[in-house]
């Protein structure tokens, strides 16, 4: 259940990223807006593997540069997911599109604070 909230939270995120940020795309097959749907969600899932999977090396191996950043390196990581997602998710006929690190890093912004406003949102019985 957990997964499938996490899951949606991050569609919702990606969604409003491309909607916001100039240099982010959702590329569809054009079949309509409810084939929309399952291209965002998607998307969310390759990104909650990327991030599940590839993310905690890369922190970790990035340790000391956290550490002299007081974490704000964080947020280039969490640019680099996102834009890892978008060149993983071009091998199919619908994916995300990222123009450059700078929409990439904006983006992940908005998908970190997405995240955590609905992740606060969510009954705690939900998140276990």
């Amino acid at each position: 259940m957990r997964f499938l909230v996490r899951l949606v939270i991050n569609a919702v995120a990606i969604w409003l990223a491309a909607e916001w940020v100039s240099g982010i795309e959702i590329a569809s097959s054009g079949r309509g807006q409810g084939w929309d749907v399952v291209v965002v969600l998607f998307i969310a899932l390759v990104f909650t593997v990327v991030n599940a999977a590839i993310r905690p090396v890369v922190k970790l191996l990035s340790l000391p540069l956290l550490i002299v950043t007081l974490g704000l390196f964080t947020l280039v990581i969490n640019a680099l997911m996102l834009w890892l997602t978008a060149w993983i998710s071009q091998a199919t006929d619908y994916g995300l599109t990222i123009s450059g690190f700078g929409a990439a890093f904006w983006g992940a912004l908005i998908v970190s604070l997405v995240n955590w406003l609905l992740g606060a949102l969510v009954p705690e019985h939900s998140r276990r």
